[in-house]
């Protein structure tokens, strides 16, 4: 076996991938180094004060990244059919873990929600690896509906509905909304009829109210974020804050390293605010730059869903592209005061292993798919 294939960024095959395949790969690490970049600047305070190492956020998520990576070129290279015969096996697995959250001495609790498992010094959110799961079967699913029996579409239609009503019951709205729409995004691009879908979509938000009158925390957030200026040391300090750090960014931003809202000012600010820590030091140009990036990660994954030849490949590219696009902008919505605040994550910039995973695997997905779109061109040309 050659190791270099092991080297994400020195892999001798990559010369032969097409077009779309290797812009992805580059865009993938291009976002990669600016969000380890931005969390070492978010985290170094954070880590000084708290773990007396400036580093130790940074030198952990490092870990992560070597992890996620291997995973990430693992992927890239492994076709397609054998990731989908095993992803229903790893999906129940992951669901599992998921359940387990709930169980006393396992989940373990942190700001009133119990999204992790703790297994000695590793922490795993399994909310966070069941996406990329989720992407596989969904595509496996609605890429071959017709071709299922009535039990079988209602088995996998009833483990989708467990999965997001155990992260809805963590509880975790934002990720099971997310997860929600991203089942429902595939199904759509599978051509699903459109009375179904909007009849679930109207049941989805019928569960989400439901959540909002059950958890007042929930009703909280809401109301904030419409003027979060009237509890500002209350429910509104997280997006004051947030709003404070963005606009004393500026035009051209304060400088790498000069955030002042990072200071304990800003809540969670290596994690759900990261976006706040990045606009405050980079300013409205800088920010302007990552939106273009994040748009022009979904310009291409939609690309290489259309170029696919394969419906089941194509809708893999489109679940991937949503998960990956949908979150970051959320993430920056929330940060930014146009949707209410939630806890997601911004993919390859937020700290957490599970996370990063989750966002390279999700990546190595869509390259694998432009890699076989590729390669099936060649054989038909071939034969000719």
């Amino acid at each position: 076996m050659n190791l270099r294939l092991l080297i994400p960024f020195f892999d001798p095959t990559v010369k032969d991938w097409s077009l779309t395949a290797r812009l992805m790969r580059w865009l993938t690490f291009l976002w990669l180094t600016i969000g380890m970049v931005v969390l070492f600047s978010a985290s170094y305070y954070h880590g000084e004060i708290e773990r007396k190492d400036g580093l130790y956020y940074f030198n952990r998520q490092i870990i992560a990244v070597v992890i996620s990576l291997f995973i990430f070129n693992v992927i890239v290279h492994l076709p397609l059919r054998k990731l989908l015969k095993v992803a229903h096996w790893m999906l129940l697995g992951v669901l599992l873990l998921l359940l387990m959250t709930a169980l006393p001495g396992i989940g373990k609790n942190t700001m009133g929600a119990t999204r992790w498992i703790g297994i000695g010094p590793i922490v795993i959110q399994p909310s966070e690896l069941i996406k990329p799961l989720l992407v596989l079967q969904a595509a496996k699913l609605f890429g071959k509906w017709q071709q299922y029996p009535p039990k079988v579409k209602a088995t996998w239609l009833g483990i989708f509905a467990l999965v997001l009503l155990a992260i809805l019951k963590q509880p975790n709205l934002s990720t099971t909304s997310l997860c929600a729409l991203g089942l429902w995004s595939i199904a759509f691009a599978a051509g699903l009829p459109l009375r179904q879908l909007t009849f679930t979509a109207l049941g989805g938000v019928m569960v989400a109210g439901v959540s909002l009158m059950l958890n007042s925390y929930q009703r909280a957030r809401v109301i904030s974020f419409i003027d979060p200026w009237a509890d500002a040391q209350g429910n509104g300090f997280q997006l004051v804050q947030s709003l404070y750090a963005i606009g004393s960014g500026g035009f051209w931003g304060n400088g790498f390293g000069r955030s002042q809202q990072k200071l304990d000012y800003l809540p969670i600010h290596d994690t759900d605010f990261i976006f706040s820590v990045f606009a405050e030091e980079f300013g409205l140009i800088g920010s302007l730059l990552l939106l273009i990036m994040v748009m022009s990660y979904a310009t291409l994954g939609l690309l290489i869903a259309r170029r696919s030849q394969q419906p089941v490949h194509r809708l893999i590219a489109v679940g991937a592209t949503t998960f990956i696009v949908i979150q970051s902008l959320f993430n920056i919505g929330v940060a930014a005061g146009t949707l209410p605040t939630t806890g997601l994550p911004l993919p390859m910039f937020s700290y957490g292993g599970s996370s990063m995973i989750a966002s390279l695997i999700q990546s190595a997905l869509l390259i694998r798919v432009a890699r076989e779109s590729a390669a099936a061109k060649v054989i038909q040309l071939n034969r000719v």
